[in-house]
């Protein structure tokens, strides 16, 4: 190597290159290289089977490279956690509540596919003996659907549209305290207001617990900020024009508002319950941070989720 590095060009009669078999050619190009271009090419040519070789390898590893990593580049792509099996069911029970209306909407294959999912959902249950853990219980739970008959007639009042619709019913529960309020709240289109039943609770096994109603209260109507009054309401199944009436409408609307206004000022109404016989039990049988299904003493169905979680 030593010698190829003191190569001249201009030493020899018939200039020549050196190609990839290891032969001299002819090549008349070369006289016009300086010396030290070709004294750094020469040592590439002079070993063209390792450059071949290597070139070779390097393209092989590049393509290890890029079935280990999954993609060109070598970039790792981070790949999305797997579902489990109960966060697979909960996916498709949430789904399938879509649209129903807590219940009232669904149709009879609807509330049977619920109740298949539900009864997978308890057989994968994580918290196995709920009153256990009573602060997984806290907070407000929200219900997204029931089986439970009594309930109906109320959620029913949503169908009168525009008048009055049930906003929200929900429960909240207070481990330290052992205290359950149930609430429901209904809008209009002058004030919203609410109905409470607030209640203790005793842990009678892993699964239940008896609930005993204190009272009930019925909230003061908070009027309603923007009170707006339709151009048509459905009546009797016949849409009727309420433009004609605008001027009426807001004289009453304004007479309706200042009526509001005072009874916002008044301390809600509270109904002490004092028979012993109002009482009940609620079975927790699935539980986690985000969904609780539990059975009434009527062999009800109740799922509910946590205020604020994702689902």
């Amino acid at each position: 190597m030593s010698a190829v590095a003191s190569w001249n060009p201009l030493a020899f009669k018939a200039p020549f290159s050196v190609v990839a078999d290891g032969r001299p050619h002819l090549a008349p190009s070369v006289l016009h290289l300086k010396a030290p271009t070709l004294r750094g090419i020469g040592m590439q040519l002079l070993t063209p089977a390792r450059f071949r070789t290597r070139a070779m390898v390097d393209d092989d590893d590049d393509d290890d490279d890029d079935e280990e990593w999954g993609e060109e580049g070598g970039v790792a792509v981070a790949q999305p956690p797997a579902v489990s099996e109960a966060g697979e069911l909960k996916k498709k029970l949430t789904d399938l509540l879509y649209g129903t209306d807590r219940g009232l909407q669904a149709s009879s294959e609807t509330r049977a596919e619920i109740l298949e999912l539900i009864t997978q959902l308890e057989a994968k249950n994580p918290t196995p003996a709920p009153t256990d853990t009573l602060a997984l219980l806290n907070g407000k739970w929200i219900l997204a659907y029931t089986s439970f008959s009594g309930l109906f007639p109320l959620l029913g009042t949503g169908r009168l549209p525009e008048l009055v619709k049930v906003d929200e019913i929900s429960q909240t529960i207070d481990s330290e305290c052992f205290t359950v309020q149930n609430s429901v709240k209904f809008s209009g289109p002058l004030a919203t207001t609410s109905v409470t039943t607030n209640a203790k609770f005793e842990v009678r096994s892993p699964k239940r617990v008896q609930i005993k109603f204190d009272e009930g209260i019925i909230g003061t109507p908070q009027l309603t900020d923007d009170i707006v009054i339709p151009d048509k309401v459905e009546f009797l199944g016949q849409n009727i024009d309420l433009s004609p009436f605008n001027g009426v409408i807001s004289s009453v609307q304004n007479a309706a508002a200042s009526v509001a206004r005072t009874i916002s000022g008044q301390p809600p109404l509270k109904i002490p319950i004092n028979n012993s016989n109002v009482q009940s039990w609620l079975l927790t049988t699935y539980l986690d941070e985000e969904l609780r299904i539990s059975r009434g003493d009527a062999g009800c169905v109740f799922v509910l989720t946590k205020e604020g979680c994702s689902l």
